[in-house]
């Protein structure tokens, strides 16, 4: 603030700088939508390893091709994503594991069989530590009859959870069971009809000494279908759950059969939700393209060539890339057999690994893509064979002698060469999104300032240094800044109108890297003609 003088003498302000950070967002955190064995169901949830995955989502399933995925993703370098778990339940039944105690009903935190394994046991306080019962009680105004304690038990995991000095008095303050089990990881209260916990004025009655009550009636529910995954855009169920994430930036979604497809609808859907959150969307092959390796790049390209065949229509499509084969890998859970899983996980993780390592804007293929837990692909391709598909926009995976398996093509679904579209390459869209998302959240602070020439020289600074950072990093083509970027914002992209109706216009342009997908070496022989 300015300095009103009244004294004659030295007096000291601090300015301002007026430059405002634009940091780079993240750039591969990777979505898994699919069924678990449990969870959260339609909310979003970070998982940072396979261990965190095992304690939330209840770790491999052989119903569950997204935790195989998920299990790829982090053995192929990710390091962070967020699971959505999708719950179909079965008839009428809600497949959630429900056990009575007297006046007590409770039920497993979220649906499945597991909640099956969840045992309760109740004790009195007033029988143990008096004293205690007695200065809770007076301090919530309750009787120490009035009061129970909780001790809860998962067979499956061996996970203990001990709730003290509960009441099942509405007018309970902080001690009502309901509030102090919305922190359990195990179980929460049974609703009435209107969705309320169910009060009682007395105390449920103590268990006997090793024999707690179990619950029951918790089921997996069924195989999902077109609707469960679509959900509702309002209410944030199924892949719209992802709206609730902070930031994704990859999509993966298996068929929810490891043997089967997922329908056109939901690549459709799940595409269109990527591009409006800025995140790409990692599609598996049709199961039938690779039924006959013989002819399985024939058939791939005749089922991309045709309308009414293609996995995805071209309204979208650079906002996706599709891999081909799928992968064969020893199955844990089926005594180490080998079988066959959707590519995406791994496919995402080989991507996290890129960005980590060399960057965004650096392909997400080549020698260094190695395939990692993995044992093989269910076809072998040649040469010749990739060259039908990668002109059409299908990135095919290779293994190669001594090296191993490897990604090898970099093309979004709109990089068919009929095309010639802007976003091509999958590194120029996935760098395109990482601008356009770190420029949203770091010019939030543009909003209700005065809209004239200082706010304008500020923008420019502020994102001009960021795409600077950019192209130090080797992010953009050319041998200066000049050639690389340009950022405006004056009088030129805002005019008066523009001022008078509240609008700030910023301009960025950016020359993106395009990978080197031919090389071609010519030899030529040197003859003395003396």
């Amino acid at each position: 603030m300015a300095i009103s003088p009244t004294y004659p003498g030295v007096y000291v302000q601090e300015i301002d700088s007026g430059v405002r950070t634009v940091a780079g967002v993240p750039t591969s955190i990777a979505a898994m939508v699919g069924r678990t064995r449990k969870g959260p169901v339609n909310a979003p949830t970070a998982c940072f390893n396979f261990g965190e995955f095992g304690r939330r989502f209840g770790g491999l399933w052989s119903d569950s091709t997204v935790s195989y995925v998920v299990d790829d993703f982090f053995g192929n370098g990710g390091g962070q994503c967020e699971i959505v778990r999708l719950f179909r339940p079965n008839g009428g039944s809600d497949g959630i594991a429900k056990l009575e105690q007297g006046p007590l009903k409770l039920q497993a935190a979220n649906p499945g069989s597991w909640g099956n394994a969840i045992k309760v046991a109740v004790s009195h306080p007033s029988e143990t530590d008096l004293e205690g019962a007695k200065a809770v009680a007076a301090k919530y105004g309750l009787d120490v009859n009035d009061l129970f304690d909780l001790t809860i038990i998962d067979d499956g995991t061996g996970a203990r959870e001990v709730v003290r000095n509960l009441s099942m008095k509405e007018a309970s303050g902080e001690r009502r069971f309901d509030r102090v089990l919305a922190a359990s990881g195990l179980v929460t209260f049974t609703p009435d009809g209107n969705g309320k916990p169910q009060f009682a004025n007395a105390r449920p009655a103590k268990t006997a000494d090793g024999a707690p009550v179990a619950a029951e009636d918790g089921d997996d529910g069924q195989a999902l279908d077109e609707a469960t995954y679509l959900g509702d855009q309002d209410l944030k169920t199924g892949i719209h759950a992802l709206r609730n994430a902070d930031i994704f930036n990859l999509l993966c979604i298996p068929p929810d059969d490891r043997g089967g497809t997922l329908l056109k609808s939901v690549c459709e859907a799940a595409v269109q939700l990527c591009a409006e959150e800025r995140a790409f969307f990692i599609v598996d092959p049709p199961a039938d393209w690779d039924q006959n390796p013989a002819e399985a790049a024939a058939t791939a390209k005749a089922a991309q060539l045709d309308p009414a065949k293609q996995v995805l229509s071209l309204t979208y499509a650079d906002y996706a890339g599709l891999y081909f084969p799928r992968i064969v890998k020893r199955d844990r859970l089926r005594g180490g057999q080998m079988d066959v899983f959707p590519p995406c996980g791994a496919v995402a993780g080989v991507i996290a690994r890129t960005d980590t390592e060399r960057g965004v804007f650096k392909a997400p293929a080549g020698l260094a893509a190695t395939l990692s837990n993995i044992d093989g692909l269910t076809v072998k391709m040649t040469d010749d064979e990739n060259g039908l598909l990668n002109p059409i926009g299908v990135n095919c995976l290779r293994s190669f002698p001594n090296i191993g398996r490897v990604v090898w093509g970099a093309r979004t679904l709109k990089g068919s060469d009929q095309l010639s579209d802007d976003y091509k390459y999958v590194s120029v869209r996935r760098l395109a999104l990482f601008i356009e998302e770190s420029l949203f959240r770091g010019t939030q602070w543009v909003v209700f300032e005065g809209n004239d020439e200082p706010l304008w020289a500020q923008v420019r600074l502020s994102v001009g240094t960021f795409m600077q950072r950019l192209f130090k990093q080797g992010a953009f083509q050319g041998t200066s800044p000049r050639d690389a970027y340009f950022v405006k914002c004056d009088s030129e992209t805002t005019t008066q109108d523009d001022i008078n109706r509240g609008i700030v216009n910023i301009v960025v342009g950016f020359a993106p890297l395009q990978p080197a997908e031919f090389v071609i070496i010519s030899i030529q022989q040197i003859r003395n003609a003396s």
